[in-house]
Order: C-alpha cells, then structure tokens, then sequence
C-alpha cells in the first residue's frame, strides 16, 4: 500500500487515450484506461492531484531546446536524455487540428506543423515525428486547461525517466525501457524494482496492462502517480523553480 491523503493519479498517453494508476487513501493502487483526459477527472474526486506525462503550458515562441523545461531535465538523464521532446510553439501545435483518415494526410499534416513551427521559433526548426505523435493529446489538455482554471492547481506535468531518476536518488536508469522501438525486458525490470522500492507491489506491476495500453504506458502512468504523491506532500521539485507560465496563465514546468 501506498500512504496517500488524498487521491493520487498518474497518467500517461496511450493508443486508446489515458492510461491512469489510481490509489485512494487507504487503498491499493488501480489502472484504468479513459477515452478522454475530461472523462479521466470525470472519474476523480476534484481534490485529486493528478500528474501527467504530456507537455503543459505552451509557448508563443520556442527557443533553442524547447520551452524552457526540457533544457533543464536533459542533463539529468545522460544516454536517455533524447526521451525527452522539444515542444513547439502554440501555433504550430494548432496548425493543423483535423482527423487523419490516411497515413498521406498525417504526414502533409506534419509538414504543416513543420512550416510553422519554424516561423515561431529561434533558432527556426521544425518538428519531430515524434514530438508531432502526441500534438492531439496535447491540444486535448491545454484545451481543458483553458477552458478550466480550476484544473491548473491539481493537473501538473511530468516525465517518466525525469521521475525515474529523482526517485532513484537523482541518478538516471542505466537502461532503455524500448529498444528500436520494442520492450526491453532488462530496462522494464529496472524500473519496477525501483517501483517497488517506493511501494508498489510486484504483482500489480506484472500484470498484464488493460486493453489499449502498453506496458512501458503502465509503467510510465505507475511513475507518474509517485509523482503526484510527491507533488502532493510538497516534496517535488519543479523544472524550472519557480515555474513559467505561457500567455493564459497556465504554468510551464516538469514536476518530479
């Protein structure tokens, strides 16, 4: 059991929506997948303190190494610092908002994007494949936080391996959880050791991850909970301190 005083919920991105490890004081955690990130709060008393890996707060201009965060959490991490994206600018990530009904239009799409980005950064650059993967999941929560000031105290930004390494004593994971883009056994056992360390049980790890998630989202949304129990009790540390903040107010900083 992990101690909690309030309800604690880690989240990650998947091929279904959000996967989401959930502990309740007093109980045992628990996973479930969500369509959507509205539906995810829908499901979590309004005092939950929720960390996310998605990018939060976005900016009008990118500068060299993404928007601030990311600069500062890269040297943490050693080889695995390429986990870690450069977030674009607000325009580029609005660029193009549609469905993709074929692999074509993604791409035309991601060229867009590119085009933008470029005008709205300096140094110009565009984007990365994928960085571009994950633009509608962010556009999904900047909406969200938009729309919902209240959310901005409760929803904070993380990053699996940033998490992963200040829970292990500041010291990087020495390996990758996927290789050439498969699981790698020897790094998923790293990384639940060091679960367990903080509390998880083993079995719960082990399990199979519900349906439309993968193993390295449930591993990733189980890291991302111990965040919120850090956020939570005031031990975590914002990358920057103080945070940033973009043009609606909403704070820019990874939390781990």
């Amino acid at each position: 059991m992990i101690s909690t005083e309030v309800v604690l919920v880690g989240v990650d991105g998947c091929k279904a929506g959000w996967i989401a490890v959930r502990c309740a004081p007093g109980a045992v955690p628990s996973v479930e997948v969500f369509a959507s990130f509205a539906a995810l709060l829908a499901a979590n008393p309004d005092n939950a303190v929720v960390a996310i890996d998605m990018p939060i707060g976005l900016p009008e201009v990118s500068a060299k190494g993404g928007r601030g965060p990311e600069a500062l959490v890269r040297p943490l991490l050693g080889p695995l610092q390429s986990s870690v994206f450069s977030i674009p600018s607000r325009s580029a990530l609005y660029a193009d908002t549609n469905d993709f009904t074929t692999l074509e239009a993604w791409y035309a799409a991601h060229i867009r994007a590119s085009e933008v980005a470029r005008t709205t950064s300096d140094p110009p650059r565009g984007v990365s494949i994928q960085a571009f993967g994950i633009f509608s999941k962010i556009r999904e929560i900047d909406a969200l936080l938009i729309a919902r000031p209240d959310l901005r105290g409760r929803v904070f930004e993380s990053h699996p391996e940033v998490a992963f390494c200040r829970l292990n004593d500041d010291q990087p994971m020495q390996l990758p959880k996927k290789i050439k883009g498969s699981i790698n056994p020897a790094g998923m056992a790293e990384r639940k050791a060091l679960l367990c360390r903080h509390g998880y049980d083993m079995a719960f790890l082990d399990q199979v991850p519900p349906r439309g998630a993968a193993a390295d989202d449930f591993l990733d949304a189980a890291a991302m909970m111990l965040i919120a129990g850090r956020i939570a009790n005031g031990k975590a540390r914002p990358f920057p301190n103080p945070p940033l903040v973009d043009g609606f107010g909403i704070q820019v900083a990874i939390w781990a």
